[in-house]
């Protein structure tokens, strides 16, 4: 099986690669390639083919969700698809809606017993869903107010970036990043777009 390991914290990233290298006896022969950030990531999926993407969300470059919105895009018309799992600290209820409406097979949370890895790896190849229940009925009825193109230049927006970067990396015009920042604010009720920004973090939405 070939998996490919998106984390940005060396420390952990090694110590999955470890984890999975060990499971042999349970996922049978493991081959992983190891990725420092969702542009990397990206890179590799566009070079050769996954079984599976294990993936953190908040790394530099793409977070794990927009890779995994990304592939299922790019994928659409391949017959062998990659699966994808998320690992996450955090339990955001925004983060599990957007994972699943991503076509995310898997989201588990990064304290879980190393056991529960390797248990909903087996179930996602062998095409299952996990998600933890009580992550699953949070995400219900939580619903995200953001479109992408809002999501985006809040993130940038929350990293410091100021109107005019944010519309280089976006290839947009100024006016157009602060009517969709401006956009987000009123949305979700922030004074300003630091606010919106801490609000839409708190939520999973970002």
């Amino acid at each position: 099986m070939k998996i490919l390991l998106a984390e940005d914290q060396a420390m952990v990233r090694g110590a999955l690669s470890a984890l999975l290298t060990l499971a042999k006896s349970e996922l049978g022969e493991v081959d992983v390639t190891e990725a420092e950030d969702g542009n990397q990531a990206m890179t590799l999926l566009k070079q050769q083919h996954f079984d599976l993407l294990l993936s953190d969300i908040e790394m530099p470059g793409h977070t794990g969700l927009e890779l995994a919105q990304w592939l299922q895009q790019y994928q659409a018309q391949a017959q062998a698809k990659t699966k994808i799992i998320i690992l996450t600290t955090f339990g955001r209820a925004g983060y599990i809606k957007r994972a699943l409406s991503s076509g995310v097979e898997g989201f588990l949370l990064k304290d879980a017993p190393s056991d529960s890895l390797v248990s909903a790896i087996k179930l996602v190849m062998s095409g299952k869903k996990v998600i933890d229940p009580e992550l699953a009925i949070s995400a219900i009825g939580d619903i995200d107010p953001l479109n992408d193109k809002e999501r985006k230049a809040l993130r940038l927006a929350s990293e410091g970036l100021s109107t005019s970067d944010i519309a280089a990396k976006l290839f947009i015009a100024e006016g157009t990043v602060r009517n969709y920042l401006s956009e987000a604010i009123s949305k979700l009720s922030a004074t300003n777009r630091i606010d919106a920004a801490r609000i839409a973090k708190q939520k999973g939405w970002l």
